[in-house]
C-alpha cells in the first residue's frame, strides 16, 4: 500500500531537513547550508551537509543522500511506513493508517482541491478578461497592484452574473460543493448563494500551496456588509492553524531568520511587492498558539506588526498574550509599531523597502517588555492598583511553557516591579540581592547542562532510580546485574552503592559513606525527576522508563564497542575482528 502523495509532500514542507537532522546530528550553518560530522561513520572533520533549500542531505564520506524519510530510516533503522509515522508526529499530522475511512477523507480532499481550483481559476480568469470586473481592477490599480501581483497571488473576482454552482453540478456531488463552504443556502429563495458575490478573492493556501480556502473583500461600500469575510471552517481548513502566504514565505527561512507577521491580505501584498517576501497574516481571527508553533518549525525571529491605530493595537496585545506561552529559548517574537494611521501596506508603500526595515531594525520590541508596558501604563499610584498589576504579570509569566524562559520572564517582571518600591527595596536589600542570585544561578544551571553529554544524562537518570526506589530494584535487580556506566563519578557512585548495601539488601542512604557532591550532582541533573512524581507510585511505569534508559546504555557500551573493533580492523583486517563488528552492528540494529 502507498501512502497518497499530498500526505507525504505535506510531512516535508512541514519540517525542515536541518530540523529533523538536528535532533541526530549536531549542525553549524555555513553559507545556504548546514554542515556537521556523519552520523554514519566516525569523524573529526565534517562532511556531512544539509540543504534545506534543496531538502536533501548528504555525506561526502560515506555517499549516503537523502530526504527526511531517508534520514529517518537510515539512522534510526525504521522501515518506510515506520518513518513516515514517526515524522508525521513531528509534523503534528494525524497518521495514515489506509483505513476506510483514511481512504474516504482522501478522496474527499482531492475532490474539495479540485473544487476551490475549478473556482479560483475560473474567477481568476473573469478579473482579467470580464468587462463586469472593472470596479474590482479600479479597486486593484488604486491599491498600487501591477498584473504580476494579481497573478502571483491568484486573486479573482466573483462576478454576480455567473451561477457558479450548476457550473460546478456538471462535475461535482452536491454534497460535495455544499462542503466546500463556497456558497450557503438561502431559505428563503431556496437557492445556493455564492458566499463570495461582487468580491475580491484572495486564495487561502496550505503549506503545500493547494487552495484550501478563500478571503473575499467587498467593493461595494455597503452598511450592511463585513468589509472582509473568510470561509467558514470546514474538514480540511481550520483558520487558528492556517497562515496566508505561509507556502511561499517558509521557502525563503533557508535565507532569513526572520519573518513579518501581519493582519491582512493587503498587508502580505504591499509587502511582497516591494519585495519583503516574507510575510505572512493571520486569518481575520485572533492569533493562536498554533500558529505561532508553525512559524516557528521554519523561523527564528517572529516580527508580530499590525495597524497602527487603536484596533491594531487591541489585537496586537492580544496576540502578545496568546502567544507568549510559545516563547522559547532559540526564539523570539518581536512587536513592531507603526506610526499612527499606517498599516504595513500603506508604510512600505509610501516609504518603501529600505525605510521600512530601517524602522524595523530601530523599533522592534520584545513581546514580555511590550506587555510590561502595557500593563505599567495602567498603575494607579496606590497598593491595590499595584498588586494589580504585579498579579497580572506573575499569571502571564506563569503560562511560559519552557522553564528557562519562564524563569527570565518572571525575572524580569519582578526586577521591574520592585522599582515600584524604592523604599521597600533600601529595606529588603538580602531579597534582592537573593533575586539576583537565583537568576545567576539559573544561568549557571543552564550553561552546565549544556557541557553535559547525553551519556551522562542518562546515567543521572539511572541512578535517581536506584536512590529513590531501592526497594523496586532489590526485587528485581536481575535488571541491573550486568549494567555498565561510563564516566567515573557516576561509575564511582554505583559501585559505591553495591557495595555498601550488599546489592540493595540493607540499603539506609543516611548510613552511607559517600561523597554527597556526588548525590547531590544525581539530584540536579537527571531529567526523570520533571516526571518522576507522576510515575514513582507505579511500579509498571518505573519499569518501563527503567527499561528505557537501561536500552540508552546498552546502545551507548554497544557503540564504544564497535569503535574499538571498527579502529581494530582498520589496523589488522582481520576476518576475525570483521565478523565480531558485523555481529555487534546486528545487536545495535536488534537493540
Amino acid at each position: 500500500m502507498k501512502y497518497p502523495k499530498d500526505y507525504l509532500d505535506e510531512i516535508k514542507a512541514r519540517l525542515k531537513v536541518s530540523n529533523v537532522v538536528s535532533r541526530t546530528v549536531n549542525l553549524k550553518k555555513r553559507g545556504k547550508e548546514f554542515v556537521g560530522l556523519s552520523p554514519f561513520k566516525n569523524e573529526k572533520t565534517p562532511s556531512f551537509t544539509v540543504n534545506d533549500e534543496k531538502e536533501f542531505y548528504h555525506c561526502f564520506s560515506t555517499s549516503e543522500h537523502g530526504n527526511i524519510f531517508d534520514f529517518v530510516m537510515k539512522t534510526q533503522n525504521l522501515r518506510f511506513g515506520e518513518a513516515v509515522k514517526f515524522l508525521a508526529s513531528m509534523a503534528g499530522m494525524k497518521p495514515y493508517t489506509f483505513s476506510k475511512q483514511d481512504e474516504e477523507r482522501e478522496k474527499e480532499w482531492n475532490t474539495y482541491k479540485e473544487i476551490y481550483k475549478n473556482y479560483v481559476d475560473y474567477f481568476h480568469n473573469e478579473l482579467l478578461k470580464n468587462n463586469n470586473s472593472s470596479s474590482a481592477k479600479s479597486y486593484i490599480k488604486n491599491r498600487g497592484l501591477k498584473l504580476e501581483d494579481v497573478q502571483n497571488f491568484k486573486l479573482g473576482f466573483v462576478t454576480s452574473e455567473t451561477d457558479f454552482y450548476e457550473y460546478l453540478l456538471k462535475k461535482f456531488d452536491e454534497k460535495d460543493i455544499n462542503n466546500s463552504g463556497i456558497f450557503y443556502f438561502d431559505e428563503k429563495n431556496k437557492k445556493h448563494i455564492n458566499r463570495f458575490r461582487e468580491r475580491i478573492i484572495f486564495p487561502i493556501n496550505n503549506i503545500s500551496g493547494d487552495v484550501i480556502a478563500l478571503g473575499g473583500r467587498a467593493i461595494k461600500e455597503n452598511n450592511y456588509l463585513a468589509k472582509y469575510i473568510n470561509s467558514p471552517e470546514t474538514q480540511f481548513f481550520k483558520k487558528g492553524s492556517n497562515l496566508y502566504n505561509l507556502d511561499k514565505s517558509r521557502r525563503l527561512s533557508n535565507k532569513l531568520d526572520y519573518v513579518y507577521l501581519v493582519e491582512g491580505y493587503m498587508d502580505v501584498i504591499g509587502l511582497y511587492k516591494n519585495d519583503i517576501k516574507n510575510v505572512v497574516a493571520n486569518l481575520g481571527t485572533a492569533l493562536t498558539p498554533r500558529q505561532i508553533s508553525v512559524l516557528d518549525q521554519f523561523f527564528n525571529n517572529i516580527i508580530i506588526c499590525f495597524d497602527g491605530d487603536e484596533s491594531g493595537y487591541k489585537a496586537a496585545l492580544r496576540a502578545a498574550e496568546n502567544s507568549i506561552i510559545e516563547l522559547k529559548p532559540e526564539k523570539k517574537l518581536l512587536f513592531l509599531f507603526l506610526p499612527d494611521k499606517h498599516d504595513p501596506d500603506s508604510y512600505v508603500n509610501e516609504f518603501g523597502k529600505n525605510k521600512f526595515l530601517e524602522f524595523s531594525n530601530q523599533n522592534v520590541i520584545e513581546i514580555h517588555k511590550f506587555i510590561f508596558n502595557h500593563y505599567y501604563k495602567e498603575v494607579d499610584n496606590n497598593p491595590s492598583s499595584k498588586a494589580i498589576f504585579e498579579k497580572k504579570l506573575k499569571f502571564i509569566a506563569s503560562t511560559v511553557k519552557d522553564e528557562y524562559i519562564k524563569k527570565y520572564v518572571l525575572d524580569y517582571y519582578l526586577e521591574e516591579i520592585s522599582k515600584l518600591s524604592p523604599n521597600l527595596n533600601r529595606k529588603s536589600k538580602y531579597k534582592q540581592a537573593s533575586k539576583v542570585r537565583s537568576l545567576k544561578s539559573t544561568q549557571k544551571y543552564y550553561n552546565e547542562t549544556k557541557s553535559l553529554t547525553s551519556i551522562e544524562i542518562k546515567e543521572f537518570s539511572f541512578l535517581y532510580i536506584l536512590i529513590n526506589k531501592p526497594e523496586f530494584i532489590r526485587d528485581n535487580f536481575h535488571l541491573i546485574e550486568n549494567v555498565r556506566l561510563f564516566t567515573n563519578e557516576n561509575k564511582m557512585l554505583f559501585e559505591a552503592i553495591l557495595k555498601q548495601s550488599n546489592n540493595f539488601k540493607e540499603f539506609d542512604m543516611s548510613k552511607f559513606e559517600i561523597d554527597k557532591n556526588l548525590i547531590d550532582r544525581v539530584y540536579k541533573y537527571a531529567s526523570i525527576k520533571n516526571i518522576w512524581d507522576k510515575s514513582s507510585k507505579d511500579d509498571e511505569k518505573i519499569e518501563n522508563i527503567l527499561s528505557e534508559v537501561l536500552k540508552d546504555l546498552k546502545n551507548y557500551e554497544l557503540e564504544i564497542r564497535i569503535q574499538d573493533l571498527e579502529e581494530k580492523f582498520s589496523k589488522d583486517l582481520s576476518e576475525d575482528t570483521f565478523n565480531k563488528l558485523k555481529e555487534l552492528k546486528k545487536s545495535q540494529n536488534l537493540n
